[in-house]
């Protein structure tokens, strides 16, 4: 991580890895945390759950895989990040979910999954839905809307560098429009091409097998 960022002129510090939990048990996870790990990043909310419990407190998790919406009030409860938001729909939900977990105040940074290469078999909104989506979350009293994140095809680093590449362009004309120093993450790029997504501006990274080896399922 740190060669790609000096590679493109950026600080190493500002790119935070994300350990992606999917697969794994949570005595691995709890030999990542005591190494170091501080973020973990979890595909479905249920799974999550005892690998939450095991951990204990002191590191933050982050959903980064689809919410479906029946499951808004549990993420709401047990993630400070939520990585998939594909649809008003689902932030409607999530948004009121925090707002009657009788927590004032408490506000939950979100990222608009965008389906940048248009593939049928994966979630997030398309690039011209981005602006409304975002309009949406921004409307919500409880959301944060914290930047893009994307799923790149199957194919080598260099074949999904336009993928990211895009994203981080969708960021940077959506975050001139908003002003301020916010909505400025970019969530993007895994195990085979972290590097890539680093050197096109990724701000998070999530890395499984990497990591972990390989999952059990």
């Amino acid at each position: 991580m740190a060669d790609a960022a000096v590679r493109s002129g950026r600080d190493p510090a500002s790119i935070l890895l994300v350990g992606a939990t999917k697969g794994v048990d949570a005595d691995r996870v709890r030999a990542a945390v005591a190494a170091g790990l501080r973020e973990l990043g979890e595909n479905r909310v249920q799974e999550a759950l005892p690998k939450i419990r095991a951990v204990g407190p002191g590191r933050r998790w982050h959903l980064i895989g689809h919410l479906q919406r029946n499951k808004a009030r549990l993420a709401s409860e047990y993630f400070e990040v939520i990585h998939s938001i594909d649809s008003p729909t689902t932030a409607l939900a999530l948004d009121r979910a925090l707002s009657r977990a009788g927590a004032p105040g408490r506000r939950l940074t979100v990222l608009i999954e965008v389906n940048v290469a248009g593939e049928a078999t994966k979630h997030g909104v398309g690039p011209d839905g981005v602006e409304p989506l975002v309009a949406a979350v921004g409307a919500c009293s409880s959301l944060v809307p914290g930047g893009l994140m994307t799923v790149a095809p199957m194919g080598g680093p260099e074949a999904v560098r336009p993928i990211f590449r895009r994203l981080r362009e969708l960021r940077d004309g959506l975050r001139a429009g908003i002003g301020g120093d916010g909505f400025r993450e970019l969530s993007m790029g895994m195990s085979d091409d972290f590097e890539v997504a680093i050197e096109e501006g990724a701000t998070m990274v999530r890395i499984g097998r990497a990591i972990f080896g390989e999952r059990a399922g």
